[in-house]
């Protein structure tokens, strides 16, 4: 039921989209993407991989369950294109998950460090989004800002409602990933950028002359509304954060949706590699002790 229902709310987002806009935004989106901007992508991306995956290595060796990166990037490679194509968008860090998890034997630290990978870069995200609108966007401050704290409310409220054993595993894996704390955020941030120049090549792409100081934000709140898996292999929410963000700061709400379209052409494009990568299963992966991995 709820795999059906994530579709539904992202088709209606489409739905209503069409209804208010027409088809032109998506019909422009689709005609004005060049060769020129999926090629960037596909670079750019390759480098945002790059970080996410070395940020997973890091967090899985820290819970005792080790990827080298060379095998981590292919199997990031995949999931990306899984989460493009798939319904839910999150798929494919399911799959990459389970996929850890049964190589290294250890299925419940695999998915964890999977979670707290993505965790780790949608909390860096959200704080670099939130910031970036505070200070240079005060015609979407107040919603973003309402919505900021509510997200952090029922995060705080789903914690406490939390069986004790799952909050002390949660508890000690924070304590084994504060070794790294400072090079996963570093890496989820240089990969946030990485998404953000590729939005502003899609704004660009379409037309959009505002100055990067004005679209940088805009488009990391797209991109964190781009996250919440909700939609149909990550169309839905995107088109509607875009719609809105972009009709709010008076660029139009038709240009911010032919925007989203052109970067998610974009974003499709640049996860093919992950067709052809091929992951390595069992290459260097292994699931040391837990004392290892706490000093290594």
């Amino acid at each position: 039921m709820w795999i059906w229902a994530r579709l539904l709310a992202g088709a209606t987002i489409l739905v209503a989209l069409v209804w208010r806009q027409g088809a032109g935004p998506f019909v422009d989106g689709v005609r004005l993407t060049s060769p020129e901007a999926l090629l960037t992508a596909l670079v750019v991306t390759a480098g945002t991989t790059l970080c996410a995956a070395w940020r997973w290595s890091q967090v899985a060796r820290r819970l005792g369950v080790a990827v080298p990166v060379r095998t981590a990037l292919a199997a990031y490679y995949r999931s990306q294109f899984l989460n493009a194509t798939l319904p839910g968008g999150v798929l494919g860090d399911v799959h990459r998950g389970v996929s850890h998890g049964r190589e290294t034997g250890a299925m419940g630290r695999g998915l964890r460090s999977v979670a707290w990978d993505r965790a780790i870069g949608q909390a860096v995200q959200a704080v670099l989004a939130l910031g970036a609108v505070v200070l240079l966007v005060p015609a979407v401050r107040t919603p973003v800002v309402l919505v900021a704290v509510v997200g952090v409310a029922a995060l705080g409220l789903a914690a406490a409602t939390l069986p004790r054993r799952v909050r002390l595993v949660l508890v000690e894996d924070l304590g084994q990933l504060s070794a790294v704390a400072t090079r996963v955020v570093l890496a989820s941030g240089l990969a946030a950028a990485g998404h953000v120049v590729v939005f502003v090549v899609a704004a660009r792409t379409a037309g959009v002359t505002a100055p990067l100081a004005e679209l940088a934000p805009l488009a990391l709140v797209v991109l964190l509304v781009s996250a919440v898996p909700v939609g149909i292999a990550g169309w839905g929410p995107r088109e509607g954060a875009a719609a809105w963000v972009f009709g709010a700061v008076g660029l139009g709400a038709a240009q911010g949706l032919t925007v989203a379209v052109v970067y998610g052409v974009m974003a499709l494009a640049a996860t093919l590699p992950g067709v052809v990568v091929p992951v390595r299963r069992g290459d260097g992966v292994r699931a040391p002790r837990l004392e290892e991995a706490a000093h290594g």
